[in-house]
């Protein structure tokens, strides 16, 4: 019996250490892209500074920013004129607090507001959300319903039939996955494990900032999606992701020389003229070439 035990522990040991190795191994994600050597950490903490001085930090992820990062400082950016110091702009409005508000957001309502806010300015983006919530209060409601009543229901915040076809392969998919319409689990799962959670939900990924890491030369323009992930992964500081993602993704729905769409396009909320990302734009060509 001892022997029996000491082997089971011996054994138990041998696999703590084994599974130890594998997550150490998977904590190490290799840079395609070595030799690239754009952005570095003052230059995307100057990028950082020159999008909240142009559009200030998003309110609709200041609720979030609170749970994760440090007040931002009342610091002052290079200026967008070509004049002196532009103070940098904070929205100070709390929102709906996260704990304090009468309902809780749900991760999955956070998502489908997330695929509901492309292409389309945050004002139309809440009202599609609420208009949705209205029509199907529940996300099972949602799932069952035809494309042409969620169409219908999502229409003022554009692309109604894309969108609309995203949410319910996103639910079909999570319902065949996890028995359930919920995404409560990933509050519990670290940074990486959520990336790979959400990874198998088409149409859920990080299209824009890749587009403007490669307008302004941080990322190779030969780089698919996912290399050019992994590099800025590797590239930009823990400390500045979270804000960084969030002005790159406001700030590719206002211009649109960042995310390269229609120089005819019209929009009522444009700051082009104004772009501070297009003093970068002039760097991309010295970056040197990928590996």
């Amino acid at each position: 019996m001892q022997r029996s035990r000491k082997r089971k522990q011996e054994e138990s040991s041998s696999c703590s250490k084994e599974s130890a190795t594998k997550s150490a191994r998977n904590d190490v994600v290799v840079d395609p892209y070595p030799s690239h050597p754009r952005p570095t950490p003052v230059e995307c903490r100057a990028v950082r500074d020159d999008l909240l001085a142009l559009h200030g930090f998003p309110q609709r992820f200041e609720k979030y920013r609170k749970l994760r990062l440090p007040p931002l400082p009342h610091t002052s950016s290079p200026g967008l004129d070509g004049g002196g110091g532009t103070p940098v702009k904070l929205d100070q409005s709390d929102g709906d607090d996260v704990n304090g508000s009468s309902q809780k957001e749900s991760v999955l309502d956070g998502l489908v507001s997330i695929i509901l806010s492309q292409n389309t300015t945050d004002v139309n983006s809440q009202r599609a959300f609420a208009s949705l919530k209205s029509a199907f209060p529940t996300w099972q409601d949602v799932l069952a319903a035809d494309s042409k009543s969620i169409e219908n229901a999502i229409r003022c915040g554009g692309l109604a039939v894309t969108k609309a076809s995203c949410i319910k392969k996103m639910l079909s998919c999570l319902l065949e996955r996890k028995g359930k319409l919920c995404l409560e689990y990933l509050r519990d799962l670290t940074v990486d494990e959520i990336k790979t959670e959400l990874s198998h939900f088409k149409g859920i990924g990080p299209k824009t900032v890749i587009q403007i890491g490669k307008a302004i030369g941080w990322v190779p323009a030969v780089a698919d999606r996912k290399k050019a992930y992994l590099h800025l992964n590797r590239r930009i500081p823990d400390e500045l992701k979270f804000d960084l993602n969030c002005l790159l993704f406001t700030h590719g729905k206002l211009c649109h020389e960042c995310t390269q769409k229609g120089a005819n396009q019209k929009r009522k909320e444009s700051h082009e003229s104004s772009c501070p990302l297009l003093t970068y734009c002039g760097d991309a060509f010295k970056s040197s070439s990928p590996n």
